[in-house]
């Protein structure tokens, strides 16, 4: 990188829809980590972005440049057993009642691979992964590079939070971004996401990429594109990358909440639970299995004869949790019954934000959550219901938090044509 750019002549190049060259990224986004690119530059780029977009090659070196912001986990040399075994990993863009990962990580963990699940927090209306792992008393989110590793080797399967040295500029310019109203910009989702699972060192991603009301593209078209765009990025770098394009309309499984969420994943490891989260789970544990070189692999075979179970126990354990501790359940609860008679719809946006609105969710970040709140659906999308019938429950810790939520959900319930599951996969992309 030279001292000979400007931040202003970059900020105008984008403005005039010019394509930046590599030294200019590179430039850019070392001085914002740095703070020699004042906020208010990268605020002003960023909203360039959103309205001129990036080329591919564009958003390849801006994630490459945040990458290179931090360190790069190294996971070539992990072990188990004393054999090197390649490392796999899966990357949700979020959607209401997505606990996929609970089952996933230590599902595919029953094969000789090695999944390091680096995940984060919800904020509004969907969940985040380590705020429902933590509903088990005991269980650490927070382990170091050294702890991570052994855990790997000892189990195959961890999930826990990124470090700070992972990606640094990503989080400065996502904590940005989400205040300057530039979030919904597809090259820069696409470099955030890549940039910390690239970071993270696996060898291969399967990515799900999720549209609907519940999800953060509500359009399928641009679902793909963002699918596009990240197994492009994934390619580029060198990670063996897929992305499987699902529906999240409606809710992916019954329960929305995070000791809620738990319990149902519980339900799936056993051999049973809702069919839409089986199937979507391992839809991606077959698709990820590929991406190292296991074919004919039968997942929905390891769910029902224990060994992913024995594999989800091993893992909550070794990171400190108590898998035979019982969850917290709510003190307060209250159902909600169908106003008219017909085939059942939920959306999901409607739902989240009943979960959300009951205590499951926070409002900022660190805001504390009640790990017992949340909704669970009797009656799922595509069901005849009756006037009259049970069709949810919402539960709440803070009994004033119930009318509100439960009339969130009331709005969030209607009768119709059967739109199809949650989790339907109607796109697939792969950069091999």
């Amino acid at each position: 990188m030279t001292a000979r750019h400007d931040a202003v002549r970059i900020i105008e190049a984008k403005r005039d829809g010019r394509e930046l060259d590599d030294d200019e990224i590179d430039w850019m986004v070392d001085g914002f980590t740095r703070g020699v690119v004042a906020p208010e530059q990268m605020s002003a780029l960023a909203m360039a972005i959103c309205f001129r977009g990036m080329t591919d090659r564009e958003i390849s070196r801006w994630t490459t440049a945040m990458v290179d912001s931090g360190t790069r986990m190294d996971l070539s040399g992990l072990t188990r057993g004393g054999v090197v075994v390649p490392t796999v990993d899966k990357h949700s863009t979020g959607g209401v009642g997505d606990a996929i990962t609970l089952v996933l990580t230590p599902l595919l963990a029953t094969w000789d691979v090695a999944v390091p699940q680096l995940s984060g927090r919800g904020l509004g209306h969907t969940g985040g992964t380590l705020d429902k792992l933590e509903s088990i008393p005991g269980w650490r989110a927070d382990l170091d590079t050294d702890e991570m590793r052994s855990v790997l080797s000892r189990t195959g399967a961890v999930i826990c939070a990124a470090g700070a040295d992972l990606a640094p500029a990503d989080r400065a310019l996502y904590a940005l971004r989400d205040v300057t109203g530039t979030v919904a910009s597809i090259p820069m989702i696409a470099a955030s996401i890549m940039s910390k699972k690239i970071a993270e060192g696996t060898g291969a991603l399967v990515l799900d990429v999720k549209y609907g009301s519940g999800a953060f593209l509500p359009d399928p078209a641009e679902a793909a594109e963002l699918a596009r765009v990240m197994v492009g990025i994934g390619a580029a770098s060198g990670v063996r990358t897929s992305a499987l394009v699902t529906a999240n309309h409606t809710p992916l499984g019954r329960a929305v909440g995070n000791a809620l969420e738990v319990a149902e994943c519980l339900e799936i490891l056993a051999g049973g639970g809702p069919d839409d989260m089986v199937d979507l789970t391992c839809e991606l544990a077959r698709e990820a299995l590929a991406a190292v070189g296991i074919s004919d692999a039968d997942p929905r075979a390891r769910l029902g004869d224990g060994r992913a179970m024995d594999s989800y126990r091993a893992m909550i354990s070794a990171q400190g949790g108590d898998p035979d501790a019982p969850l917290p359940r709510a003190a307060h609860t209250e159902q909600i019954r169908a106003a008219t008679t017909g085939p059942l719809r939920w959306d999901a946006l409607g739902v989240g934000r009943a979960s959300w609105l009951s205590g499951a969710g926070r409002t900022r970040p660190g805001e504390a959550i009640d790990p017992a709140a949340g909704v669970v659906l009797h009656r799922v999308e595509g069901d005849h219901v009756h006037a009259g019938e049970v069709v949810a429950t919402v539960h709440a810790g803070d009994e004033g938090r119930l009318p509100a939520a439960l009339d969130e959900l009331a709005a969030a319930l209607g009768t119709g044509a059967d739109r199809g599951p949650a989790g339907a996969v109607t796109g697939r992309r792969r950069g091999w």
